[in-house]
């Protein structure tokens, strides 16, 4: 058979080979043009926010910056600055509880479709930690700033100097003060971190985390929830994770990070978070003071969340009937 003829009367398979009985039964005959059917053009995903808990508002204002053709980055950063505003969400921003020295302190953290990213950690005296986190992502060349230095890029940036302690709060502490006996004890009432995902028309996904951190923590403790791969991670070609709970168990597990590869591999979004929270019990089995979770969005718009502790729940806001549902998801 002459390399012309072959060449002109073969046909590959989708994996670019032809068998050996396929050549010899090809020979020099002629075969009819094959039909070449295009493919169906891709569905276009919808817009759909998720967060951890039940921050209603929250993902009620993310949604309204979807809905009008806002993009996933400014859906997220709104969505958990409203928490960070509420003074009776003692788990977040403005009216967190304190560290044991009575400051409170604030992690942040921001990732965008093009896996551009800025966290703050352990900052003070300002209100919308995951503004200042989004500041560092495109006005430097950083990607985490600290403490001191992190409050006064904020003042640099036009942010203004609040006391962040509330009467509520104060209260609290002191009575805390009474009796603890200052040791270092993971607690687990305060677990009420938001952890926001979104798609926005365009089919491009960011996320956003934010937290005061563990009440009455050590001076100087950061968890998860402004460590990118652990509290928040993000791949625009695959999906977003986002993490709640005892932070520590989080970043020795890269945890968000996992989930992001989990349903890489092809696993859903559920069975990402399932997987993600069950590899932490397997290593803490003797544990039951402490709380995890994970919640998970793909590319696709599909969602999953999963905790080991009862009564974890995720709120979702999609164009799917138009609603604000709550999702209860947790380990037995």
């Amino acid at each position: 058979m002459k390399r012309r003829n072959f060449l002109k009367n073969s046909s590959l398979t989708a994996a670019g080979l032809v068998s050996a009985s396929a050549m010899v039964a090809c020979k020099t005959e002629t075969k009819p043009e094959e039909t070449v059917v295009a493919p169906a053009p891709v569905k276009p995903i919808k817009p759909i926010v998720v967060c951890t808990w039940n921050f209603l508002n929250a993902t009620d204002k993310a949604w309204q910056v979807l809905k009008s053709g806002g993009s996933s980055l400014d859906a997220v950063e709104q969505g958990v600055m409203v928490e960070e505003a509420d003074v009776t969400n003692e788990t977040v921003g403005k009216g967190g509880r304190p560290d044991r020295d009575g400051n409170v302190t604030l992690d942040a953290c921001i990732m965008d479709k093009d896996g551009n990213c800025g966290s703050v950690v352990c900052m003070q005296n300002i209100a919308h930690p995951v503004s200042v986190a989004r500041k560092v992502m495109e006005e430097t060349p950083h990607i985490i700033l600290a403490g001191k230095g992190a409050e006064k890029f904020a003042y640099e940036q036009g942010f203004k100097k609040e006391n962040l302690l509330t009467e509520s709060t104060r209260k609290q502490y002191q009575e805390w003060l009474k009796t603890s006996k200052y040791e270092t004890i993971i607690n687990i009432e305060n677990h009420d971190t938001i952890g926001m995902l979104a798609i926005d028309e365009k089919g491009d996904i960011a996320g956003a985390c934010t937290t005061s951190g563990m009440a009455y923590k050590i001076a100087g403790r950061v968890g998860d929830s402004p460590i990118i791969g652990a509290g928040l991670f993000v791949d625009n070609e695959v999906g977003g994770a986002t993490a709640t709970g005892v932070g520590e168990e989080v970043i020795r597990t890269v945890g968000s990070f996992l989930i992001v590869e989990l349903m890489r591999q092809g696993k859903s979004p559920q069975e990402a978070c399932e997987e993600g929270v069950k590899r932490i019990m397997q290593k803490n089995k003797d544990r039951k003071d402490f709380q995890i979770g994970f919640l998970a969005i793909n590319k696709n718009g599909e969602t999953g969340g999963y905790c080991v502790h009862p009564g974890f729940t995720y709120r979702e806001y999609s164009e799917k009937g138009h609603e604000n549902k709550e999702v209860t998801s947790f380990y037995s």
